[in-house]
């Protein structure tokens, strides 16, 4: 199962602050496993999902977090209570290589409020690595509205 960042309880948000914001909704695609050599062939990776706030000075608020299956099946909903990134700052979700968490097609959805014109950056690392070989590659976030 992934892991939530601790950080996360001490980044409550109690006040509203929404109101004088732009909401927006953005969508990654992460791959908590891989084929290989036929479809009956699967490797686990490592997953570490990045919620980057980008501007080094407008504060992030992030409103919902929730990841899907490969069918679409809601897997975890992490946010009971919005949280803010300050500015420049990285939360991350990390999703073990033993993990077939959301399997060759898990997404994830995240809601997120922020200054006019700003928007956060959601990026993915997969890796996995065995001797002396390994694979990596990312996922970048798109905005959904």
């Amino acid at each position: 199962m992934s892991r939530t960042n601790q950080q996360w309880l001490e980044r409550h948000v109690s006040a509203n602050t929404s109101t004088q914001m732009e909401k927006g909704s953005t969508y990654l695609s992460i791959y908590s496993e891989i084929n290989s050599f036929d479809q009956d062939t699967k490797h686990g990776l490592t997953v570490t999902v990045s919620m980057r706030n980008i501007y080094d000075v407008d504060t992030l608020y992030i409103s919902g977090i929730k990841s899907y299956d490969s069918g679409g099946e809601l897997l975890h909903d992490y946010l009971d209570h919005d949280i803010y990134l300050k500015p420049l700052e990285t939360m991350e979700i990390i999703i073990d290589e033993e993990d077939e968490y959301g399997g060759t097609g898990g997404n994830f959805i995240f809601d997120w409020y922020a200054s006019p014109a700003k928007e956060p950056l959601f990026e993915a690392v997969m890796i996995r690595t065995s001797g002396q070989q390994g694979i990596s590659f990312t996922t970048t976030g798109i905005r959904r509205d």
